[in-house]
């Protein structure tokens, strides 16, 4: 880890971004071969033994609380997975990700108290209706419902990641939660992948998915938290929206209309300003 103190941790997290979109956008290429279900499930799969060998966690000894809960995130984490790319397979990326987006916007509206913070809903409200009234053909309202799944599960993830970060050093609670999620979707996950799950330039590209999109997120994130404000954290991670777009644009020629590039603008002005609205809620650590 020793070799990335040279880059700045913001510099980290940027790549992190884009790793994690250029994977959803490269695993969306081949959604007409691989079913999504078998993509989550292989991005699982793969990633599982590249995580274990960064995080290496410690399995003996643990509590009863503490495997349920790490069973728990391992179950939320394979929901998630499955949930956004049915979404993906149906609508943008871009949108996908936007509405995906509003999980983690509900867990840090719970926690407004003044007046002034009150914009930020506002405005991520003015996304969510200019999605809704956007002039995209046959918008696919399953596609919609998969990605309010996925956002429903992300606040899960939020929320249950914080007993599992205290037990669990690093991300080796994402790893043992990987191995929970490939082994409860190994059944489902092959038989959608059927014949494909031999095809080798198949899982070439998963190979690909599971490294962009989880191995180099993950590790990248946790050497940048070392040294960065939660705050700057969640700012960074507003960009996320747009990058979909952007990435599913060069990818795959995935183009969306302006009020859609306005929704996803006030979302992702929406997440920021409430990662900075934290910030000045949050009182200075002593010492």
């Amino acid at each position: 880890m020793k070799r990335f103190n040279w880059i700045s941790p913001v510099w980290l997290l940027l790549i992190a971004i884009v790793s994690l979109q250029f994977g959803a956008a490269s695993a969306k290429s081949i959604f007409d071969e691989l079913d999504p279900l078998a993509m989550a499930w292989l991005r699982m799969l793969i990633s599982t033994p590249i995580l274990l060998a960064i995080a290496r966690p410690r399995l003996r000894q643990r509590s009863r609380a503490e495997w349920r809960d790490v069973l728990c995130y391992g179950l939320i984490l394979g929901v998630m997975n499955f949930a956004i790319y049915q979404a993906m397979a149906r609508i943008p990326i871009g949108i996908a990700v936007t509405i995906e987006f509003l999980g983690p916007l509900a867990i840090a509206f719970a926690g407004i108290r003044k007046l002034r913070d009150v914009v930020w809903v506002l405005l991520a409200g003015v996304g969510v209706v200019l999605l809704g009234w956007s002039p995209t053909e046959s918008l696919d309202w399953a596609g919609v419902g998969f990605a309010l799944l996925a956002a429903c599960c992300w606040a899960g993830y939020i929320m249950i990641s914080v007993r599992v970060g205290r037990a669990w050093s690093g991300i080796s609670g994402v790893a043992v939660g990987s191995i929970v999620g490939a082994v409860l979707f190994a059944g489902p996950g092959i038989a959608a992948a059927g014949p494909a799950v031999l095809d080798w330039r198949i899982l070439g590209m998963a190979a690909l998915v599971a490294v962009c999109s989880s191995a180099i997120p993950y590790a990248l994130e946790m050497i940048a938290l070392r040294s960065l404000r939660p705050s700057v954290f969640g700012i960074m991670q507003s960009l996320e929206p747009a990058m979909a777009a952007l990435m599913a644009l060069l990818l795959l020629n995935e183009a969306l209309t302006p009020p859609e590039w306005l929704a996803i603008a006030c979302v992702v002005a929406a997440s920021a300003g409430a990662a900075w609205s934290q910030e000045l809620r949050t009182p200075p650590a002593a010492g």
